[in-house]
């Protein structure tokens, strides 16, 4: 029998279990939500994260160093705001999408649904899993820069009662920076069992192994990307480089009474163990004549265990209809850091290099200097929220819950056997009305809380300063309205005040350190479509206007300094036509305005506009050709930095070839 792949040809997406904890509809969420689909990923044969919130209205992503994302979601950066399927993904490393489902990104704070961070909002991916039916599908690419990858998924029933599932992934690929090379695989078997009319069981085991040329950019000069061909690399390719080995394994429990209740459990287990090191530029002298080079290397190893029980029960008090949450959350997390600095000819912290030709091989050696970290950090969270979701009437919704939640941080320093902690309560609660004047429109108000405590996103160290400070604090306020036009074409729009307070930020010409910057205020709105005009046409973008700006001054950060990577506008538009039965064409632009590299406001990053292109045939019923050809016009432009002195071009034009088939 000839198997059939997951790919459909909608954009739209009808719900999520997400962003309440239980299947809703996105129109009646009180939240900003964007969905990106399984069939977006595919047309757009998107590789990882940074392609994902490309289309996703107010999100843009950093650099983070060459070896891991780091988006920045309502004027808020981090590395740590990543779930899968609701369960914390704190592991700093790229991930790819090749066993993905759908991608939501929920923005705004909200603490009561998904604990501490989130500042701006946070990513969830929704995965792949096993599923009782037959699928087959393979996919093989190649394209510019040596591009090479292939994937796999195939699944089936094993008995009456289990399925199976396994996706793998393999790329080899080049890159247009000098001397860039990329090797990655994962595979993730997933199980799914019915164990009884209202129970089931889903298992699940990925490992990801991720080689790659550690890539920090270009330096600035006199306020804006230096000159540099954007193919050339600034330091020494061969000591730079990134290895990342990650382990996750997941569990979920879900069991339904007769009575309407319901209990979700899920455990998700992660090891991921990285090594990262790089020979990457500073400053250039005052007449851009040489650069300053320094090196430095770090070796990561954390475990993460997370567990959380949902019960959810729906009841009728006279006309009011409840839907009732309770739920526990119990996480570890043990990370071990150390760190090396480099010396230049065994000699000098720093070297300088011609900037005309700053690929060097200067011998460094990689040792301990007095300030280079050796420690060991465990951080528990034990956590308990609550939520009632109102059906008031046909036209009136609200929903109102809280979390409690102790965060506890103990940090051993190896080197000197000293030992801090410190311990923070935090209660985040969370509001929202809807009104709906028809069923397919709702308009919505809300309030939601979240807190960082202070030793960051990464808790990678903690201080005699950080260990006395209170958590950063995030208050979101947000209007918006939500509209099916279609059965499978929403359109959304959201208005919103984000206050972060105690904040900080990556120091401008230091991007190891961060610094303190006062308060911060986002404000903005954002507008969205998704989903299919016609049953030929899918379309899938928005627009968002925001300004993220500090509102206390602090010796780092001015009074009215701008975040660093918000534009103040960006939009993007995306479609997909189905010409005829056998060929489809796609067609998208995106377009930002300036952003700051750092929170000094010295380096800009120019405005840019990227066309996007894509051709589809089929071959057979089955086979189906895909080409791809992302910056169709070849614009020179700067996306991301990480920093006033890593700033990475974007590619020039490039085209990818796929085979897509269901066997």
């Amino acid at each position: 029998m000839t198997g059939k792949s997951d790919r459909n040809t909608t954009y739209s997406s009808a719900g999520t279990l997400t962003a309440t904890k239980t299947a809703a509809p996105l129109r009646d969420i009180p939240q900003s939500v964007s969905v990106v689909t399984r069939s977006l990923i595919a047309d757009q044969a998107m590789q990882g994260m940074a392609d994902v919130v490309r289309y996703v209205p107010g999100v843009t992503m950093g650099q983070g160093e060459g070896h891991r994302d780091a988006p920045t979601i309502r004027g808020n950066s981090s590395t740590a705001d990543f779930f899968i399927d609701g369960v914390r993904d704190d592991a700093q490393y790229f991930r790819d999408l090749y066993n993905v489902e759908r991608v939501e990104a929920l923005k705004g704070s909200n603490a009561m649904i998904f604990g501490r961070g989130g500042a701006g909002g946070v990513i969830n991916r929704v995965m792949k899993e096993a599923q009782f039916s037959t699928m087959r599908s393979l996919s093989l690419e190649g394209g510019s820069f040596d591009h090479r990858r292939g994937s796999i998924d195939v699944g089936q029933p094993l008995a009456r009662n289990v399925a199976a599932r396994f996706n793998g992934m393999y790329e080899n690929s080049g890159g247009f920076r000098d001397a860039m090379d990329l090797e990655r695989s994962g595979v993730n078997p997933t199980l799914a069992i019915a164990a009884g009319a209202n129970t089931s069981v889903r298992l699940g085991y990925e490992y990801i192994r991720d080689h790659r040329r550690v890539d920090r950019g270009i330096p600035s000069f006199q306020g804006a990307p230096s000159a540099a061909a954007i193919e050339t690399f600034f330091g020494n390719p061969t000591l730079s480089y990134a290895d990342a080995r990650v382990h996750g394994a997941s569990a979920m429990l879900e069991h339904a009474t007769a009575r309407g209740l319901t209990l979700r459990n899920r455990t998700r287990f992660m090891h991921y163990d990285k090594f990262y090191q790089n020979v990457y530029p500073g400053a250039l002298n005052s007449d851009g004549t040489q650069v300053n080079l320094s090196a430095y290397n770090n070796a990561h190893a954390r475990t993460n265990v997370f567990n959380q029980t949902d019960l959810t029960y729906g009841l009728q008090t006279g006309s009011v209809r409840h839907t009732v949450l309770v739920g526990a959350e119990f996480g570890r997390q043990g990370t071990d850091n150390f760190r090396e600095t480099g010396y230049f000819n065994d000699q000098a912290m720093s070297s300088t290099a011609p900037f005309a030709n700053p690929t060097v091989a200067t011998p460094v050696t990689f040792r301990q200097s007095a300030t280079d970290a050796d420690n060991r950090v465990t951080a528990t969270v034990e956590a308990v929220y609550a939520q009632n979701q109102l059906t008031l009437s046909p036209q009136w919704q609200a929903i109102a819950g809280v979390r409690y939640e102790r965060f506890d941080l103990r940090f051993h320093n190896n080197r000197d056997a000293s030992a801090l902690e410190r311990e923070d309560h935090m209660v985040s609660p969370r509001l929202g009305l809807v009104y709906k004047p028809i069923a397919s429109v709702s308009t919505y108000a809300s309030y939601s809380v979240s807190f960082l405590p202070s030793s960051g996103d990464q808790f990678a160290s903690l201080t005699a300063t950080t260990q006395a400070l209170e958590p950063e604090r995030f208050a979101n306020y947000e209007v918006g309205a939500k509209w099916d036009a279609r059965p499978d074409l929403a359109v959304t729009a959201a208005v919103y005040r984000l206050d972060r307070s105690n904040s900080t930020a990556r120091d401008p010409n230091d991007a190891t350190k961060l610094v303190l910057t006062g308060e911060q205020r986002t404000t903005g709105y954002e507008l969205g479509v998704t989903g299919d005009v016609t049953r030929r046409w899918q379309v899938a973008g928005g627009f968002a206007s925001q300004r993220a700006r500090v509102v206390s001054a602090t010796t780092s950060a001015r009074e009215g300094a701008t975040a660093p990577l918000v534009p103040h506008v960006s939009m993007s538009l995306w479609n997909r036509y189905q010409v005829t039965s056998r060929f489809g064409a796609g067609l998208g632009v995106t377009h930002q305005t300036r952003t700051y590299a750092a929170i000094d406001n010295a380096v800009t990053l120019p405005a840019f506009t990227r066309v996007d292109a894509a051709g589809y045939v089929g071959l057979t019923r089955d086979i189906q050709l895909q080409v791809n050809v992302e910056n169709l016009l070849d614009e020179t432009y700067y996306p991301t930095s990480h920093g006033n002195n890593n700033i990475l071009p974007g590619a020039p034009r490039l085209v990818r070839v796929g085979i897509n088939t269901g066997f």
